[in-house]
């Protein structure tokens, strides 16, 4: 599944930490039953036998509702499970590293928050980008903030999918869609929601601007 639709719509980070100890792949079935078109899975302090079985469970389902679906960081995970790709971070040649382990049918994201990082991991062969935080989030300490400016800056200048990460909720999705961005990852703005499918269903109107 290497041909990305440039629209990737509402793009699902799993963290089942937000769940309070809800089904984690029955949660993540929810959210794709109401419009979610992308998956990764990133999850952390959980078992290598836990983590092989959820991400098998959905590779199932994504294949099913044809969503691509990759892993976060894990090269080796996403060749072992055979999913359709992974998502990186800044790592030295983290692109070309994992291209040369992928090969060139599967998809590579990368987290970048310049444009200078944008341009690099396209001219490496990056199939899209995750730009962020836009806003503020609890979903990771760590976020560097990146304005809209500077988001539809890196729109404007690159020729791969641009997808928004950081505090993306149903009431802002439209701030960053005007940006020029293809789509917004989201993490507790789904799976801290009392009702998945809800959230999710919500997330895919606005970001379709339509009103609920």
């Amino acid at each position: 599944m290497k041909d990305l639709n440039k629209e990737l719509g509402v793009y699902l980070v799993t963290d089942r930490r937000w769940l309070n100890g809800r089904e984690f792949c029955q949660c993540v079935k929810h959210a794709l039953e109401n419009g979610v078109g992308f998956v990764q899975l990133r999850e952390k302090n959980i078992s290598r036998e836990i983590y092989k079985e959820d991400a098998l469970r959905i590779k199932a389902m994504c294949s099913e509702y044809k969503v691509p679906f990759v892993i976060n960081d894990d090269v080796e995970a996403a060749l072992e499970f055979d999913v359709d790709g992974v998502h990186i971070g800044q790592e030295d040649k983290g692109v070309l590293k994992a291209r040369a382990m992928l090969g060139d049918d599967k998809i590579i994201g990368v987290s970048v928050s310049t444009l200078q990082e944008a341009i690099q991991a396209e001219e490496e062969g990056a199939d899209y980008l995750g730009v962020g935080a836009v806003f503020s989030t609890e979903s990771k300490d760590d976020a560097e903030s990146v304005s809209l400016e500077g988001l539809a800056e890196i729109c404007k200048n690159v020729n791969i999918p641009v997808v928004a990460i950081g505090g993306v909720n149903s009431k802002n999705a439209s701030k960053v869609k005007s940006t020029g961005a293809h789509g917004i990852a989201v993490i507790s703005a789904v799976f801290a929601s009392s009702d998945v499918g809800e959230a999710a269903r919500k997330l895919c109107k606005s970001w379709k601007g339509k009103t609920f």
